[in-house]
C-alpha cells in the first residue's frame, strides 16, 4: 500500500473516533450541565468544564484531522501532517486553561466554604459519563493503535481525565454529604486541576517533538536498520534521518553503489529494496540516496557497512 492510501486509510479511521468524540462530550456537557446546577459541587463543575473543553478540543481535533488527510501540494511537498501536532497543542493549552479555572474555584470555596446536595443526581449523572467514556476509550485505543495519531492520542487524554473525574466526583459528593468531611468537594476539585495540568504537561511532549522533527525513537530506529540489513542492496547504508508528521513516517539515508552499476542497474535494485521496506513499515515514505562505494559523508549504521569500511 502506498502512502498516499495508507494516509487515507488512516484519515478515514481518525476522522470517525474525532466524530465519536465530538458526539459523546456533546451528550456528557448537557448532562454534567444539569448536574452541576443541581448539586452545586465543585468537582462537578470541573468535570463539566472538564467536558466542556473536550468537547472544543474534539470537534478542533476532527478539523485538524482532516486538514492533515490532504495530500501534499505545490506549497507543502511532504503533506499536512503536522496539523495533527498543531492541534494537540492547542488541546493541551485547552486543558491549561481548565485547569487554572478549576484551581482557583476550588481554592475560593475551601476558603469561604460551600454546601453541595442532590448526591444521588450527581453519582448517576457521573456514572452514566463513565459507561460513554470507557466505550469511547475502547474505541480510540483501537484507532490509535491502527494509524498512531498523535491528534487521538490527546483526546484519548482527555477521556481518560474525564473518567478520573467521575470517579472523584463521586468520591467527593460521597464525602462531603454522606460523611459531612469539611472541604471534601473542594480539595477534590483541586486535585482534579493539578491532575488536568499534569496531563497537559506530558501530552505536550509528543506534540512538540512531531514539530520540530525528531528522530523516531531508538527501538524503531534500530527496528528499521534490521530490516534494512537484510537487503544486499543496501550495503553500506548511513546517515539514516528519521521524523514522524500526523500518521505518517519518514526516512532518508545514503548507501553505498558499487562503480560497476549503471544508474538504471541502482535505480531499479534500490527500488525493489524500498518497496520491500514500505511493505514491512506501512505509512513510511522512503527516500534513498546514493554514493560511490566506500564513501562515508556522516556515520556508518549498519555493522557490516563499518567492517567494510575498515577492510
Amino acid at each position: 500500500m502506498t502512502t498516499a492510501a495508507t494516509a487515507a486509510e488512516h484519515s478515514v479511521h481518525t476522522s470517525r473516533a474525532a466524530l465519536a468524540s465530538v458526539a459523546i462530550a456533546t451528550i456528557l456537557l448537557f448532562a454534567k450541565g444539569w448536574a452541576a446546577w443541581r448539586t452545586g459541587s465543585t468537582a462537578m463543575l470541573g468535570s463539566l468544564a472538564d467536558t466542556g473543553l473536550d468537547l472544543i478540543a474534539s470537534m478542533t481535533t476532527l478539523a485538524g484531522i482532516r486538514i492533515a488527510a490532504r495530500p501534499a501540494d505545490h506549497d507543502h511537498r511532504f503533506g499536512h501532517g503536522k496539523a495533527e501536532a498543531l492541534v494537540a497543542l492547542a488541546q493541551v493549552a485547552l486543558i491549561a486553561v481548565s485547569a487554572v479555572g478549576i484551581l482557583w474555584h476550588g481554592i475560593d470555596r475551601l476558603l469561604h466554604g460551600a454546601h453541595t446536595e442532590g448526591i444521588a443526581t450527581g453519582i448517576a449523572v457521573s456514572l452514566g459519563a463513565m459507561i460513554f467514556t470507557l466505550g469511547l476509550l475502547w474505541y480510540q485505543h483501537g484507532v490509535i493503535a491502527r494509524t498512531g495519531s498523535i491528534a487521538i492520542k490527546t483526546d484519548n487524554l482527555h477521556y481518560k481525565a474525564d473518567l478520573a473525574l467521575n470517579i472523584a466526583v463521586i468520591a467527593a459528593l460521597a464525602l462531603d454529604q454522606t460523611l459531612h468531611v469539611a472541604g471534601a468537594d473542594a480539595i477534590v476539585g483541586i486535585a482534579i486541576a493539578l491532575w488536568l495540568a499534569w496531563g497537559a504537561f506530558r501530552a505536550s511532549g509528543e506534540a512538540v517533538n512531531q514539530l520540530m522533527d525528531r528522530e523516531w525513537p531508538e527501538d524503531e530506529r534500530q527496528e528499521f536498520l534490521d530490516a534494512a540489513a537484510k537487503h544486499g542492496e543496501l550495503r553500506g547504508l548511513h546517515d539514516l534521518r528519521t521524523r514522524k508528521s500526523g500518521t505518517l513516517r519518514f526516512v532518508q539515508f545514503h548507501v553505498w553503489v558499487p562503480a560497476d552499476w549503471t544508474v538504471q542497474e541502482a535505480h531499479d535494485r534500490l527500488d525493489r529494496a524500498e518497496e520491500a521496506l514500505q511493505a514491512r513499515f506501512p505509512g513510511t515514505e522512503i527516500l534513498i540516496h546514493v554514493d560511490p562505494e566506500g564513501q562515508t559523508d556522516r556515520e556508518t549504521l549498519l555493522p557490516q557497512a563499518i567492517t567494510e569500511q575498515a577492510t
